[in-house]
């Protein structure tokens, strides 16, 4: 397609978006955004498709002549100056007009609408009504809005189901279709890495620190930038951004599609706030390459699979490897387990201090749903009588901290279940004594006790057991360090 076709098209798009209607097709797929077969919005004697000529899209045809539009800029179904052969900028159609306005004249000089005597303009040789036929079929545009080459509702949605479906936007519209965290969004995490999707795959070499800025005032906030060269670029903040402040992040034109080299349209700018209680991951150090740590020993029974280091310290003792199996190295007693003890008491303390925007939770969360945050039990907590859910609301990066004094259970195939992009490497449980995890649990995030871990029978946890004093007891489970 050149440069002529794409930017008639992304003139098309526009006029379309400003009727409050998007516009989506299969390019050059010879599949129909309207009809599959290669039905015609109003086909001519010379084979020119309202829909299109060879079954591409309703919206456009493979060769550029479209219902919608013709190459030269004329549509069929509207033209290069907003009056629609099938739909005017204003929603008039002239599929067909009270008035017989043409949806595109024959050669006779019928109406492409429909004539006093019902005889359809626009009739091919063959005698399809490019307009209207006398049986009320539209090839423009029916009384009721069934739509040949493109109606004001049905041809559209047909349209835009198929290009979905397809997985393609309209050729020639490159632009910023959403961003997270959301424009004016509040209260947004402060670990939060801003992200645009576009319209098409996005060229990751135009994907730089000059076209894509977070600034925080007039200071820029450096970063990594990640673009693979599908249709996301992603900002990653070199470290945590601020409480409660306002960031804006802009996109601009210097930024271009992967096909065709396609430019935004115009800078893209965004802005968002940081919540006043935004929390950060508690730092593991050495202790986060340990899938099991204890201070005095590690046992097992049965077929145990843990992939992640496995270590004690001061303690020295191992048992249940095999018939168990770690995915990682042992290390009993050694330099690499003692200050895996080290950092894990560090982390626990820290977590344990954390006082920001605390909320209180006591006994029981089975059956609740919790969004990011602090929450503090002065006694135990457990899930029984129902699954928790932890929801990330939509950002990988959000952090869940769970405090308590004392003791957390949990009961017989009970889970943890998560949304909205929550991940297990940002859920922390600390734990002022002990952990128990029922038969067949299934368990998430990293478990820090002061005490000891126990997992019954085919109880699994994506996260770690990390106890600091006592031992990590275990029986055919399934532990896995959790992926970043």
């Amino acid at each position: 397609m050149n440069i002529l076709e794409r930017g008639a098209l992304f003139s098309m798009l526009a006029l379309l978006s400003a009727c409050g209607q998007s516009l989506v097709e299969f390019a050059d797929s010879g599949t129909a955004g309207g009809r599959a077969g290669g039905s015609a919005g109003g086909l001519t004697a010379g084979g020119r498709a309202g829909g299109s000529a060879g079954g591409s899209a309703g919206g456009m045809s493979a060769g550029g002549t479209a219902g919608g539009m013709t190459a030269g800029g004329t549509a069929g179904g509207m033209t290069a100056g907003g009056t629609a052969g099938g739909m005017t900028a204003g929603g008039t159609a002239g599929g067909m007009t009270a008035g017989g306005t043409a949806g595109g004249m024959t050669a006779g000089g019928s109406a492409g609408g429909m004539t006093a005597g019902g005889s359809a303009g626009g009739m091919t040789a063959g005698g399809t009504a490019g307009g209207m036929t006398a049986g009320g079929t539209a090839g423009g545009m029916v009384a009721g809005g069934s739509a040949g080459g493109m109606a004001i509702d049905a041809g559209i949605d047909a349209g835009v189901d198929a290009g979905i479906d397809a997985g393609v936007f309209l050729d020639g519209g490159f632009f910023v279709l959403s961003t997270v965290p959301g424009n004016l969004a509040m209260n947004v995490p402060i670990t939060t890495r801003p992200t645009a999707t576009f319209t098409l795959p996005v060229n990751p070499l135009t994907i730089t620190p000059t076209t894509f800025t977070l600034m925080r005032g007039l200071n820029p906030v450096p970063g990594a930038l990640r673009a693979d060269g599908g249709i996301t670029a992603t900002l990653v903040p070199n470290a945590l951004l601020a409480l409660n402040t306002t960031y804006t992040a802009t996109i601009t034109t210097g930024a271009l599609s992967l096909d065709g080299g396609l430019p935004l349209a115009n800078d893209y700018v965004w802005s968002f706030t940081t919540s006043a209680c935004g929390i950060a991951p508690v730092v593991l150090g050495s202790a986060a390459n340990f899938a099991v740590l204890a201070g005095s020993t590690v046992t097992s029974v049965g077929p145990t699979s843990v992939i992640g280091d496995l270590g004690v310290s001061p303690g020295t003792a191992v048992t249940g490897f095999p018939p168990g199996t770690v995915v990682g190295a042992q290390h009993s007693g050694t330099p690499t387990s003692a200050q895996g003890i080290a950092d894990l008491t560090t982390a626990y303390n820290e977590a344990a201090g954390r006082t920001l925007c605390p909320v209180t939770v006591s006994g029981n969360l089975g059956g609740q749903t919790l969004t990011p945050g602090l929450y503090k039990s002065t006694s135990s907590l457990s899930i029984s009588s129902g699954d928790l859910t932890l929801d990330a609301q939509g950002d990988s990066t959000a952090v869940f901290i769970f405090q308590m004094a004392s003791t957390l259970t949990t009961t017989a195939g009970r889970q943890i279940i998560l949304s909205g992009g929550a991940k297990a490497t940002n859920i922390f449980w600390q734990v002022g004594t002990s952990a128990t995890l029922g038969t067949t649990t299934v368990f998430k995030g990293t478990i820090m006790a002061d005490q000891s871990i126990t997992l019954n029978t085919g109880a699994t946890l994506e996260g770690r057991a990390l106890a600091r004093i006592g031992g990590v007891s275990l029986a055919s489970n399934s532990i896995v360090v959790p992926t970043p």
